[in-house]
C-alpha cells in the first residue's frame, strides 16, 4: 500500500485554503435547502468547487466523491472523500463549529486524512501507520475505561428526526455518564475522540465523507471504529461507533441492550 506521506502536506494546504474561503462567507450567507430540510449554502458549493479543482489539477486520475454532488468514478485505485463544509447548519446560523474534511483511499483502504477547523485554526491529520496529529503535535485517545466516567458525543439527522431511534441511545448515555455533547459536526466529534477531548462518539446514518477522515484519525490515535454492534465499520453502513478502545466492549454491550429495547435507566414519568 502506498504511503500517505506524499499527500498529507498538499491535503493540509488545500484544507487551509478551503477553510479560509469558508471564513470569508461566514456570517454573510443565506440559507438554501436541498430536499425537505437539508441546508446548503453558497459556501458549501464554493468550497467543494475549490477542492475538486485542486485535486483534478494535481491528481487527474483519482476518483472522488463530494457531499455537494461532485463525483468521478472510473475505477481508479485512489478515491477521495470530500466534505467541503461539515456542520452546514451551524455555519448557516453563525454557530462557529464546522470544518473541512478530506480523506484519500487506496484500493478501499484509507491512507491519509485531514480535518481542519478554521475557526480555531486546528489541523487534525493522520496517515495510515504513522499516527495522528493536531497542529503537528501527536495526539492519542483517552484511557477512560468506564462509561460512568466518560464524555461522549452524538448527532441527529437534519430531517425526519421523529423517525430516528437515537434519542433512546442519547438518553441512556446522558443518564449513565458525564454527559453527551451534540455539536453538529461529525468530523469534529471524531477528531475530538482522537485527541482525547471525547471518549467516544456514535451516530446513525452518516455518509462516507462525514467519517472517512475522522475514523482514520481515531484509529491512528489508538482508538477503535466499528459499527454500533461492534462489527467492522462500513462507511456505507447504518451507524458508527468510534471510541478509545478501553470503553469499546462496554459501549457495545450497552448499545446491544438498547437495540433490544432494554433500559438501564427508565424514562422519567
Amino acid at each position: 500500500m502506498p504511503s500517505g506521506n506524499n499527500y498529507i502536506q498538499p491535503m493540509q494546504d488545500l484544507a487551509r485554503e478551503a477553510g479560509a474561503l469558508l471564513m470569508s462567507f461566514f456570517g454573510k450567507v443565506s440559507i438554501e435547502y436541498k430536499g425537505d430540510a437539508d441546508l446548503v449554502t453558497k459556501a458549501d458549493r464554493a468550497s467543494e468547487k475549490l477542492i475538486v479543482e485542486r485535486i483534478r489539477q494535481q491528481w487527474p486520475d483519482h476518483d472522488l466523491i463530494g457531499e455537494e454532488g461532485s463525483r468521478r468514478e472510473t475505477g481508479s485505485d485512489y478515491r477521495w472523500h470530500i466534505d467541503p463544509l461539515d456542520g452546514t447548519t451551524n455555519f448557516a446560523h453563525g454557530y462557529p463549529v464546522f470544518c473541512v474534511s478530506m480523506a484519500l483511499e487506496y484500493k478501499g483502504e484509507r491512507i491519509a486524512g485531514v480535518v481542519y477547523d478554521p475557526t480555531r485554526d486546528e489541523m487534525f491529520q493522520a496517515e495510515a501507520g504513522s499516527g495522528a496529529f493536531l497542529n503537528q503535535q501527536p495526539i492519542h485517545v483517552t484511557p477512560t475505561a468506564r462509561i460512568d466516567d466518560s464524555l461522549s458525543a452524538t448527532g441527529f439527522p437534519s430531517r425526519k428526526r421523529h423517525q430516528n431511534i437515537n434519542i433512546y441511545f442519547y438518553y441512556q448515555l446522558a443518564m449513565t455518564s458525564h454527559g453527551v455533547r451534540r455539536a453538529g459536526a461529525a468530523a469534529i466529534d471524531l477528531a475530538y475522540v482522537a485527541c482525547g477531548r471525547l471518549d467516544f462518539f456514535w451516530e446513525f446514518q452518516l455518509k462516507p465523507w462525514d467519517m472517512a477522515a475522522g475514523c482514520l484519525l481515531v484509529r491512528e490515535a489508538g482508538g477503535v471504529c466499528t459499527d454500533m454492534r461492534g462489527a467492522p465499520l462500513d462507511l456505507n453502513g447504518p451507524h458508527v461507533l468510534a471510541d478509545n478502545g478501553a470503553l469499546h466492549a462496554a459501549v457495545v454491550e450497552l448499545f446491544g441492550e438498547i437495540f433490544a429495547g432494554k433500559q438501564r435507566e427508565p424514562l422519567p414519568q
